[in-house]
Order: structure tokens, then sequence, then C-alpha cells
């Protein structure tokens, strides 16, 4: 009996030290999911509210627009996330086993971009990109090139916004790809070492399917994060040009702040809400599968 209320007060002891985090997380995670569900299902006009059921997903799927926004989102994604494994990889595979001091300036020179505002570094690119002004258009006429408005060609457009994106955001990968390898034990580098292994194989049998935990993280925060992709869209190029780089998440804030659509904007929402489930479950399950 006594071991049984000691139990059962540790119990309540536990439970009471996460409740107001749970709380907060009711509040300001699962209230929003619920409440974007519900408007998604109404035509809402300033305070007025009118059930239309799914008219508004009918809606977006007869848009041009809104498709145009998921085919650029998940070439952003695709892309994004590609560029930042494979390149993290590299670079953290490289160096992982080098001088320490030679590591913490690795580390520290790619994650200063990370530090900075997503907005500051967007007007930074927003300057180097300028047709006008910019400095690339400079260098570009001082070596008689032809400048090129890489921010309003259709054809480039995408191109720059992923280099943009995956060079201010690598960074966070290399930090987690770096400590993880470090924390891999050295005994099995001896072994494969005295086996005669070359440094490929080292990384190919060894770094790689043992750092898959974070792997899949980074792939996890990432896909995430470019879904939600709005700051660089907004200052660089504002959706254009023609919808050329429009992405979902501009898409929902123009329907919501611009056009005052929020029950199409709520819609998106939910789209985009279900999209990464379907492409972040699969990668958890992997992960908890391996565990």
């Amino acid at each position: 009996m006594k071991l049984r209320n000691r139990a059962l007060k540790e119990n309540v002891t536990g439970y009471l030290f996460i409740l107001p985090q749970s709380i907060l997380f009711l509040i300001f995670i699962v209230y929003p999911i619920i409440e974007g569900i519900r408007l998604s299902l109404f035509k809402v006009q300033y305070q007025k509210e009118t059930f239309v059921g799914l008219d508004n997903y009918v809606t977006l799927f007869h848009d041009p627009v809104f498709f145009k926004s998921i085919v650029n989102t998940v070439v952003f994604v695709v892309f994004i996330v590609i560029l930042t494994v494979g390149f993290a990889m590299f670079v953290s595979s490289a160096i992982f086993d080098k001088n320490a001091k030679y590591v913490s300036f690795i580390r520290g020179s790619y994650y200063i971009p990370v530090m900075v505002s997503m907005v500051v570094m967007s007007m930074v690119w927003g300057f180097l990109l300028s047709p006008a002004n910019g400095l690339i258009s400079y260098a570009a006429r001082e070596m008689e090139f032809q400048t090129v408005n890489l921010l309003g060609n259709k054809s480039t457009v995408l191109p720059v916004i992923i280099f943009v994106t995956f060079a201010t955001n690598v960074g966070q990968a290399i930090i987690l790809y770096i400590a993880s390898m470090i924390g891999v034990p050295k005994d099995l580098f001896e072994a494969a070492e005295i086996d005669g292994a070359s440094r490929l194989n080292v990384i190919f049998r060894i770094l790689i399917p043992l750092v898959k935990p974070t792997t899949i993280y980074i792939i996890v925060i990432n896909i995430i994060a470019v879904l939600k992709i709005f700051v660089v869209i907004q200052l660089l190029t504002g959706g254009g040009p023609n919808n050329a780089s429009v992405t979902m998440m501009y898409y929902l804030y123009n329907n919501a702040f611009k056009y005052n659509q929020l029950g199409i904007a709520s819609a998106v929402g939910v789209i985009m809400f279900v999209i990464t489930l379907l492409l972040s479950v699969p990668q958890l399950r992997a992960m908890f599968k391996d565990k």
C-alpha cells in the first residue's frame, strides 16, 4: 500500500511538472491547428462566418497559381534537403577527426549565417543580385559581361532562391553532423584502420549508418522549414516573375492578409499540414524502427 501511494505521488509530481508546458502546447499548438481546420470550412468576411463545407478546397484546386505554388514548394523541399544533407555530410566527414581548433573554425564559419536574421541575409542577397546597382551586376559590367537579372528570369529565379536558402541554413546541419560523428566510438575507426579500410569505406560503412538518426532529424526539420519558406520570397521576388517563385506559404500569406480570404488561407494551411505529415512520418518511422 505504501509503495502504491509513493508511486502515485511520484506520478502526480511528474504530471505537475509537465502541466505548464502541456497547457502552453495546447493553447499555442493544438488549438491553432483545430481552429485552422475549422476556418477552412467557412467563408470569412471580417467578423461574419458562413459555412461552405469543402468549397474553399474546391476553389484552391481550380486555381492554377495554387498548383504552381505546390510545384515550387516541392522543388524547394527536394533540392534544398538533398543539397543540405549531401554538403553537410561531405564537410563533416572530411573534418570531424581533424585538429580541434580547425574543426571549431569550420563550425563557426558555416554557422555565422545561421545566427544572422533571415531578413538581414535576404536584404544582403537582394543587394548583391540587384540588376541595377547590385555588386554582382557591377562586377559583370566591369568585366564586360552581359548583365543578367537572375531574380527576374523565370528559368533562374528558383535556382537562385534554392542556393540562397541552402547557403544560409546549411551551417546548422554541419554542426549537428560534426557533433554526431565525434560521438562515434573510436574503437570502430581503429578496427577499420587495422583491417586496412580506406577513408571512403570508413565513411560509407561506419559513419553514414551510425549518424542515420541525425540524418533523419535534419531531413525532417528542413522539410518543415522549407515548407514555411516566406521571408526570402517576400524580400527577393514577391512571388514573381509571373508567379514563378510563389510558394504555398506565400500564397497563404497573400490570401490571408492581402485578399482577406481567411477561409482559403486556412485551407492552404491544412493542406501544408497534411503534406508535412506525409513527408515527415516515413522518416520518423524509419528512425523508430531502427531503434
